[in-house]
């Protein structure tokens, strides 16, 4: 079965370990291996979901390739947001 919006990102959390979830259909999509990993800057340093405002990181997949993500600690839960080209809002 096909992984929708809200699941989550394999394998599942164990215990107290911090729960990956997708935010996006979109996010379902990606599936690479990661790189470094940071905050966004600026405007973008953070972002929006189900009405709570959470930091937005970012990973680097590939040269050209992106995964963005909003942390809430307070749910030890990621929330994948974007996956895909390297967006021009960051350029």
């Amino acid at each position: 079965m096909s992984p929708k919006k809200g699941d989550s990102v394999a394998p599942p959390a164990i215990g107290s370990e911090w729960r990956v979830r997708y935010c996006t259909n979109q996010a379902i999509k990606a599936g690479k291996p990661t790189k470094p990993h940071h905050q966004l800057k600026g405007s973008l340093a953070y972002g929006t979901h189900n009405g709570q405002v959470l930091p937005c990181w970012q990973i680097e997949v590939t040269g050209g390739d992106r995964i963005w993500y909003l942390l809430d600690a307070d749910r030890r839960t990621v929330w994948v947001q974007y996956a895909g080209p390297h967006p021009k809002a960051t350029e």
